[in-house]
C-alpha cells in the first residue's frame, strides 16, 4: 500500500507561486537512537561538527543598524559581538579579548565607539584592530608581534538577519538559503524592529525543542484550546541543506474540534483583527479564513499595505521556516517571530529558548500585528525603543503566554523519557517529516565531521 503524503493537507486556497510544492525528498524511515538527547559525547560532538560548522542566525538587522550599534550573542560555550563598524560594514567578533580572555561586552544590545576590555583597558575598534595596547613599554616587542586584534568570524546579511559561522570555509550564506531565499525576503524583515524578546532555560535538549516547535501534531493533546481557530491539516515542504516550510492554517477550527459552525471567541478575535465585525458575520467558522483574507486584501489596497505580493495564504495563516540547526521563523505580512533553541555550554539536558517578536509599524486603521502573538498595550510597537530581553532561569515559570508554558512544561517529561533505556528512539509519522528531514540533515552532518 502506497503511503498518501497528502492525507494531512489542507487546501491553502487560490493558486499562487509561494505555495508551490518543493520537490519530494524523501528521507526514509530509519530509527535513530534516543542518546542523540541527552548523551554528551554525542552533544560534544554535536557542537564541533554542526554548530561549529553552520550558518547560526546571531540576531536581527535591526539590532544593528547604525555604526556603533551591536548585539551580543551567546550559544553554547561561546559569545560574539555583532557590531555595525565605522566601515558600514556589520561585523561578528568573538567576544573575547587576545591579551588575557576577558568578555569585552556584557550588554545584550547598545551602541558603543570602540571596545575597551573591563580588566586592563585594552581598546579595539569597531573592526576588531587593537587601538592600544596599556603600558606597552611593559610588553617585550616579541610578545606584542604576536596578532592581537580580535578574533572575527564569518557574518552575512540575508532577509533582514544576521548570520555568523565559525567556519571560515562555510559556503556563502545566500547559496545555502537559496531554496526559501525569495520567500523570506517577501516579508521585510530588514524593515521591522523587535518588539518583544524572551529568553528561558528549559530542562530537555535543544533538539527536543526543534522536534516540538516542528510540527503541530501535538495541538490536539498539549494545546487542545488551539483546536477551535488553529486547523493540523497542513503543507510541509522539505529543502536541502535542513530547510523546511510548514504552514500552519489559523482562522477555521481543526478537523478534530466537534463545532464547525460556530463563530467562537478565537474566530471571532480573528475575524476583529482583519477588520470584520464579528456580530455582523454571517458566515460559520469553517468559512472564517477566507473572510479573512479578502477583509485583509480590502485594507491593502485602501491603505496602500503591497499586500498584492503575498497569496492568500499568507494573509492568514502562519508560513513556518525551519533553519538548520536551531532556528525557526513564523512569517505574516505585519510581524514575525523568532525561535532559537540554545544549547547549553555543557549539559545536554538544558537548551535556552529564546524568542523575539519583530514588526514593522505602519500607520494605517486597524493594522496590527496578530493579536494571537500577545502582544499588549504597554508594548513600543513604534520602533522607538528597543526592549530588554526578559531572561527567566530553570525551575522559574517563563512567562511566555499559555501555548508556551505549556509546552515548557511538557518537554521536561519527554526529555525524562528519553532518558530511558526503554526508549529505543523516535518514531515519526508524515505529519513529523520535518522533524526527520532535521535529524536526517543532522547525522549527514556529524558523518561529514567525522569524515573531515
Amino acid at each position: 500500500m502506497k503511503f498518501d503524503f497528502n492525507l494531512w493537507d489542507i487546501h491553502i486556497g487560490t493558486p499562487h507561486p509561494f505555495n508551490d510544492r518543493a520537490p519530494v525528498i524523501d528521507n526514509g524511515t530509519a530509527r535513530p537512537t534516543g542518546a542523540r538527547y541527552h548523551d554528551k559525547a554525542f552533544a560534544a560532538a554535536e557542537w564541533e561538527k554542526v554548530f561549529a560548522r553552520s550558518w547560526l542566525v546571531a540576531c536581527p538587522v535591526s539590532d544593528v543598524r547604525e555604526p556603533g550599534d551591536f548585539a551580543k550573542f551567546d550559544i553554547g560555550p561561546e559569545s560574539f559581538i555583532i557590531v555595525h563598524g565605522d566601515d558600514g560594514q556589520i561585523h561578528a567578533h568573538y567576544n573575547v579579548c587576545p591579551h588575557r580572555g576577558s568578555q569585552l561586552i556584557l550588554s545584550d544590545t547598545g551602541c558603543i565607539g570602540q571596545f575597551t576590555c573591563p580588566f586592563h583597558s585594552w581598546q579595539f575598534s569597531l573592526e576588531g584592530e587593537n587601538l592600544a595596547v596599556t603600558d606597552p613599554e611593559t610588553f617585550r616587542p616579541e610578545v606584542l608581534c604576536h596578532d592581537h586584534n580580535m578574533t572575527s568570524v564569518r557574518c552575512e546579511v540575508a532577509a533582514g538577519l544576521v548570520f555568523i559561522s565559525m567556519d571560515p570555509h562555510i559556503e556563502p550564506l545566500k547559496q545555502w538559503l537559496a531554496p526559501i531565499l525569495p520567500h523570506l525576503e517577501l516579508y521585510d524583515i530588514d524593515k521591522m524592529h523587535v518588539v518583544q524578546h524572551r529568553k528561558s532555560d528549559w530542562g530537555a535538549n535543544w533538539k527536543g525543542g526543534v522536534d516540538a516547535f516542528a510540527e503541530i501534531y501535538h495541538l490536539h493533546a498539549v494545546h487542545p484550546q488551539t483546536q477551535c481557530l488553529m486547523d493540523d491539516r497542513t503543507q510541509i515542504d522539505l529543502y536541502p541543506g535542513g530547510l523546511s516550510r510548514q504552514f500552519v492554517p489559523f482562522a477555521q477550527p481543526s478537523r478534530r474540534f466537534e463545532d464547525q459552525e460556530s463563530v467562537n471567541p478565537g474566530i471571532a478575535m480573528m475575524l476583529q483583527d482583519a477588520g470584520i465585525d464579528p456580530a455582523s458575520y454571517n458566515g460559520t467558522a469553517h468559512e472564517t479564513r477566507a473572510a479573512v483574507q479578502q477583509a485583509k486584501r480590502k485594507r491593502s489596497e485602501q491603505f496602500g499595505l503591497g499586500y498584492e505580493k503575498f497569496s492568500d495564504t499568507q494573509l492568514s495563516d502562519s508560513t513556518v521556516y525551519g533553519l538548520f540547526p536551531n532556528a525557526q521563523i513564523g512569517c505574516h505580512p505585519e510581524a514575525v517571530f523568532l525561535h532559537r533553541f540554545i544549547p547549553h555550554a555543557t549539559d545536554p539536558n538544558q537548551f535556552t529558548y529564546d524568542t523575539c517578536i519583530l514588526y514593522r509599524h505602519i500607520d494605517a486603521p486597524g493594522y496590527c500585528a496578530p493579536a494571537w502573538m500577545g502582544l499588549g498595550d504597554d508594548i513600543d510597537m513604534t520602533g522607538a525603543t528597543r526592549p530588554e530581553i526578559v531572561h527567566t532561569g530553570l525551575g522559574e515559570p517563563p512567562g511566555l503566554g499559555e501555548v508556551l508554558d505549556q509546552d515548557s512544561d511538557l518537554l521536561p517529561i519527554v526529555q525524562a523519557g528519553a532518558r530511558s533505556r526503554g526508549f529505543r528512539g523516535p518514531l515519526w509519522s508524515e505529519q513529523e517529516a520535518r522533524l526527520r528531514h532535521f535529524h536526517v540533515e543532522l547525522d549527514k552532518r556529524m558523518k561529514q565531521g567525522n569524515d573531515a
